[in-house]
């Protein structure tokens, strides 16, 4: 167990400074719909990594993309899909998976459920997505 004096009153673990930002997060207070698209909702961004909670409907799609920085990490909360970790490859995902895509290779997926498809996805930071071509 780690064995720290926490003094949060004022900030201090072990006489060093340690932001009070928040760490803990409610995936359901992020998770926002769309009717029209699959709706990313960032829930904290820094300047390595983004930490985001998508929500697709049934039929929906995150477009197939690239990540340059790093690997993207894929957390699936809810429902079913098929993910495209490559052109013409399909694999079914489903509540319980974690996808793992390595930097700079082409991903993306679709909701074939009949319900919500929910994910929590850690990747480079925002500026390192790049859309591929439909």
């Amino acid at each position: 167990a780690c064995k720290v004096n926490y003094r949060y009153a004022q900030g201090i673990i072990s006489g060093r400074y340690v932001s009070m930002e928040q760490r803990v997060y409610e995936i359901s207070a992020y998770a926002k719909q769309s009717e029209e698209k699959a709706l990313k909702t960032v829930i904290r961004s820094t300047d390595s990594t983004s930490l985001s909670v998508w929500v697709m409907k049934p039929g929906q799609a995150v477009r197939d993309h690239v990540h340059h920085k790093g690997e993207d990490v894929w957390i699936c909360l809810q429902g079913t899909g098929v993910f495209h970790p490559a052109e013409d490859e399909k694999v079914p995902v489903s509540a319980g998976k974690i996808v793992v895509t390595p930097k700079g290779v082409c991903h993306g997926m679709v909701n074939t459920g009949e319900e919500d498809f929910i994910f929590v996805s850690v990747c480079p930071q925002l500026s390192d997505y790049e859309a591929l071509p439909v």
